[in-house]
C-alpha cells in the first residue's frame, strides 16, 4: 500500500492557493477541471516532495473547490485519505472479512471507499490500470455515506 493524497474543499481556490502556495510554501504539481461534476481538484506538494510528487502523483494535498457555494459543517471541509494498492479486491475481500463495511465498492476495479473507526472516509484506488469488473464488487451497491 502506498499514501496517496489527502483531500480538503476549499470555499475560495485563489485565497486557499494564496495560503497553502505564497504562504506556506507547497507547490502546485497539477490541477484538474471537471465541466461536467463542476469542480476543480488543485493539486499540492511540498517543496522536498515537490518532484516525487509530479513523477509518481503523491505524496499531495488535494484541494477540491466546488464552483457551486456550499458552506462546510460537519466536517464536510475534509474529504478522505487516500491509498493505492495492489489489488483492491483483495484488499476490499480483507476489509469485509473483518467487518468492515465497503460503503463505496470497488464495481469499476479502479476505486472503493470505507470508513475508519472515526468515521474518517478512506479512499481505495487500483495501482496501476483498473482490474476487470468482478462479483461481488460490480453488482454491489454503495452502503451509507462515503
Amino acid at each position: 500500500m502506498r499514501y496517496l493524497h489527502t483531500m480538503v474543499r476549499v470555499r475560495d481556490d485563489k485565497a486557499a492557493i494564496e495560503f497553502y502556495c505564497q504562504q506556506l510554501g507547497m507547490v502546485e504539481i497539477r490541477r484538474y477541471d471537471s465541466e461536467p461534476g463542476r469542480f476543480t481538484n488543485i493539486f499540492l506538494a511540498a517543496p522536498g516532495d515537490a518532484d516525487t510528487a509530479a513523477e509518481s502523483k503523491a505524496p499531495v494535498l488535494e484541494l477540491t473547490y466546488n464552483w457551486d457555494p456550499e458552506d462546510y459543517t460537519g466536517g464536510r471541509n475534509f474529504g478522505h485519505l487516500a491509498f493505492e494498492t495492489d489489488d483492491i479486491y483483495a484488499l476490499c475481500q480483507k476489509l469485509q472479512d473483518s467487518g468492515v463495511t465497503i460503503n463505496r465498492p470497488p464495481r469499476d476495479g479502479r476505486m472503493a471507499f470505507v470508513r475508519s473507526p472515526d468515521g474518517i472516509s478512506i479512499e481505495l484506488l487500483q495501482k496501476g490500470e483498473a482490474l476487470e469488473a468482478a462479483e461481488p464488487w460490480a453488482s454491489m451497491g454503495n452502503t451509507g455515506s462515503w
